[in-house]
């Protein structure tokens, strides 16, 4: 009942005419401005890159919020959605042109800027940034199609443009094609394809419920572009076959991701029982197909790494590899007690 009066509302709310040319000028670079636009859309492209390569390679949420918020990759998306609509094959190809340069651009210059940068400061098994955008899954795809409808629904009203920003954080685009770069300038092949689904199941997302909402509020009825009726329905055909291939992808990651964890439940509870009775602490368990990386807290030199290693692989009944990260302890007391 709910979903029905939601159609309804946006059926009703339909596209303004006297809107039209504004949001066409805002999504389409054509016309007296396209150099303008294209100069804009690089300039900003190439400096969220930056921002978002760092700030994922710092592991720092606040820095790749903001360059979600400056990337403009969901113009040339949105772009394609409206174009699907409307059944304009012109607009369409050269909405996905700039999509397809802004996708490659991003990688290269990620791949770039982390050759430039120590190794020894990237971790793949500790860095949050990384992780949370390597593994993928249904949710993933969820709040994507929310976050399209959204965007396709504040473009087409003028009143609720400054939603906007609020939907570029919730659908990340650049941050995952930064992690691409990243993970392809390292050899990180398993991470990059991960990153990159996300991408795509952001971008088959964003088209699919941009389509649908574009088309619910009239979009292809008030265009003064000629429509081809076929092409709007071969382009929808595709992007549904596009989502369906994503859901498949999608089940399989999440059982992998489903298996990560329990791993790592696996890997915490034997590692706890082993550091209970000496002088470390087990302070953090990281577990990534069969990549283990625990931090312990306390002073010393660890011993027996080797039965450690023996008790896990017997647990979890695979060969694992295991790097321990020690922080030394340091305690004030008062009265004052250096130890």
């Amino acid at each position: 009942m709910l979903f029905d009066d939601l159609l309804r509302y946006i059926r009703v709310n339909r596209f303004d005419p006297e809107y039209l040319p504004k949001f066409e000028s805002q999504l389409f670079f054509e016309g007296e401005k396209r150099t303008q636009q294209l100069t804009n859309f690089t300039v900003l492209l190439l400096l969220s890159t930056i921002i978002s390569t760092y700030g994922v390679i710092s592991d720092s949420t606040a820095t790749v919020i903001g360059a979600m918020i400056i990337a403009p990759l969901m113009t040339p998306i949105m772009a394609t959605a409206a174009a699907v609509t409307i059944g304009s094959v012109d607009r369409m190809l050269k909405a996905l042109f700039v999509v397809i340069a802004g996708v490659v651009s991003v990688v290269v210059l990620s791949m770039i800027l982390t050759l430039i940068t120590p190794e020894s400061t990237i971790s793949f098994a500790t860095n949050t940034q990384i992780i949370a955008r390597t593994s993928p899954g249904i949710y993933d795809l969820i709040i994507a199609l929310a976050a399209g409808a959204a965007g396709a629904y504040a473009l087409g009203r003028s009143e609720i443009l400054d939603s906007l920003p609020g939907v570029a954080i919730a659908i990340s685009l650049v941050p995952p094609l930064s992690v691409v770069g990243i993970s392809l300038a390292l050899g990180q092949w398993n991470n990059a394809n991960g990153a990159f689904l996300l991408f795509i199941t952001n971008f088959i997302a964003i088209l699919l419920s941009g389509t649908i909402v574009f088309g619910l509020m009239g979009l292809q009825t008030l265009s003064n572009i000629e429509s081809n009726g076929k092409v709007r329905k071969k382009a929808t055909e595709f992007i549904m076959i596009g989502t369906i291939i994503i859901i498949i992808l999608l089940v399989f990651t999440s059982y992998g991701v489903f298996q990560s964890e329990k791993e790592k439940l696996i890997v915490n509870s034997v590692a706890q029982k082993w550091f209970e009775n000496t002088q470390f602490k087990l302070d953090r368990v990281q577990s990534f197909h069969s990549e283990i990386d625990l931090t312990i807290i306390g002073e010393g030199n660890v011993s027996n790494i080797e039965g450690l290693g023996k008790a896990i692989e017997k647990k979890l009944g695979n060969p694992v590899h295991i790097t321990i990260h020690r922080i030394p302890e340091k305690k004030f007391l008062y009265p004052i007690q250096d130890f």
